[in-house]
Order: C-alpha cells, then structure tokens, then sequence
C-alpha cells in the first residue's frame, strides 16, 4: 500500500505524487508533504497539562463549569467518559451524567 496521504481538500483517496508536490487528480489541488505534516501536528487537541487527546477518551474536569442558561454546575473531578473530538471552539462532544449532552472545551480537562 502506498504512504501517500488522501488529498486534503476532497479527501480523495486517488492523490499521488508529481516531483516534490502531491497532487489529487479529482480536484486539481497540489501540496506538500510538509504542509501535510504541520496541519496533522496543528490539528492534535491537547488537555490542560498537554497531553494529546483522542476520541474515545475518559478526562476529568479541572474548574467549576457553569452550564450557560440553567443553574447548573459541572463540578470540578467531574469524569467524562467517551469524549468526541470536533472542529471549533468547544472541542470536546460528550455526555455528562446528570447533565446530558454538553460541548467543552479542551483547556478545561485533564486526560484520566
């Protein structure tokens, strides 16, 4: 099997290299291995003390989270299991028990 990473604009699996570029045949797009590399560095999220996180994960919350529009309070040590990593602000997808569905924010977790 071919090292070659699919194209990172259409996500076609057909991409190939020419020279020092990649190119993906189904939408014209060129880059480098290089740029591959720092957008996989850019995009680990990571925790409070660094460590990278990952979709299946179990972290514990490190502050006092006020759940906006209600009363209530995700409290510090709070475990959250089987977290989901997604774009944007709030990075971490999860449920919390006793609260439900929630979104959070990576710099406010610590990987268990």
């Amino acid at each position: 099997m071919s090292n070659i990473p699919p194209c990172p604009k259409c996500n076609s699996e057909y991409s190939y290299k020419d020279g020092a570029l990649l190119v993906c045949p189904e939408c014209a797009h060129e880059w480098t291995e290089e740029e591959t590399a720092a957008e996989e560095a850019a995009a680990q999220i990571k925790d409070a003390n660094g460590n990278v996180l990952k979709d299946g994960d179990t972290v514990s919350v490190i502050k006092d989270l006020k759940v906006k529009g209600t009363s209530l309070v995700v409290k510090v040590g709070t475990k959250v299991k089987n977290i989901r990593l997604v774009d944007g602000d709030h990075d971490i997808d999860c449920k919390i028990d006793g609260i439900g569905a929630m979104k959070l924010k990576s710099e406010f977790v610590k990987k268990v």
